[in-house]
């Protein structure tokens, strides 16, 4: 023991003394101990993780954001695309929460994923991209941890769940025109068309004249396909055999014939995979407007 060995011990026991009476308190004159009323030291309590933004509750953390953003930006960099940071950072943040709204519609739809089947999966991609080892150095090469990669993907099965079960709801068929068009460029030439059209002249010889490579024709499509509205409303307000007035668009002057209506008419592929776009934004348009979002500034 060393000559300053008694006085650290000494210095020990007074300083286990003091924390004993700061602990329990003074004594009366009768030797009972009472409460103190010296305020206890705050507990501490963890640092909030940093949200760029909650969803119904859910949070998106700010890391997760920032390393989404970074994919983003190296992804279009790679294409040759010029995207401002204000855009990629809105065009980041709106798919994180589209992907938190469809995760937690899965969810309310009965979805769920136990880890057992989060590591099926994972391993599955790992075998599918040659190996565990790939997969981790792709992981790390893109930003990723093992845990924000498991809590991605994991997010984006469900997400992909919610998708196809609002996409293949869409039916098979709906109801079609099928139309033709006589399309002009000049409004004074498209009257005195319109005007022929009225007293008799053949709608298809004007339209073959025209446009002898279509001969006007438009085919089958469903309401909403079309790029110019105005020639959807005219054309679903037209029986077969019936020609609307002149129709201006960006494109031009259109005169249209309605060649047959069917209430349920087979959609194209390219028809259906629209609507089923469409059913996809008006389903997020849709949970959006009642859920409650919040973006960091």
């Amino acid at each position: 023991m060393t000559a300053s060995t008694p006085k650290n011990i000494f210095s020990y026991f007074l300083l286990l003394a003091a924390l004993t009476l700061s602990a329990c308190g003074p004594a009366t004159a009768t030797g009972t101990l009472v409460p103190s009323s010296t305020p206890l030291p705050p507990t501490l309590t963890p640092t909030p993780i940093p949200m760029a933004a909650t969803v119904n509750g859910e949070g998106i953390t700010e890391t997760e954001f920032e390393a989404e953003l970074a994919r983003f930006q190296s992804a279009q960099a790679a294409l040759g695309n010029t995207v401002s940071l204000e855009e990629a950072t809105h065009r980041v943040i709106s798919d994180l929460v589209d992907q938190v709204l469809l995760a937690q519609g899965a969810q309310a739809e009965g979805f769920s994923m136990d880890e057992a089947a989060v590591q099926s999966r994972v391993d599955s991609l790992a075998e599918q991209v040659g190996g565990p080892d790939t997969l981790a150095a792709w992981e790390s090469q893109h930003g990723y941890s093992d845990e924000s990669f498991r809590l991605a993907f994991s997010r984006q099965i469900a997400a992909a769940w919610m998708r196809d079960k609002i996409i293949t709801a869409v039916p098979e068929t709906a109801e079609q025109v099928h139309i033709r068009q006589i399309l002009l460029y000049n409004s004074d030439t498209a009257q005195k068309v319109l005007e022929q059209l009225k007293s008799g002249a053949d709608f298809d010889i004007q339209a073959a004249q025209y446009d002898p490579a279509t001969q006007g024709e438009l085919g089958w499509f469903p309401r909403g396909y079309l790029l110019q509205p105005q020639i959807e409303t005219a054309a679903f307000a037209l029986q077969p055999g019936q020609i609307s007035e002149v129709i201006q668009t960006s494109v031009g002057y259109h005169i249209l014939m309605v060649i047959e209506r069917d209430p349920n008419h087979p959609l194209s592929p390219d028809a259906r995979l629209m609507l089923q776009n469409q059913a996809l934004l008006n389903w997020l348009q849709e949970q959006r407007a009642k859920s409650a979002i919040t973006l960091k500034p």
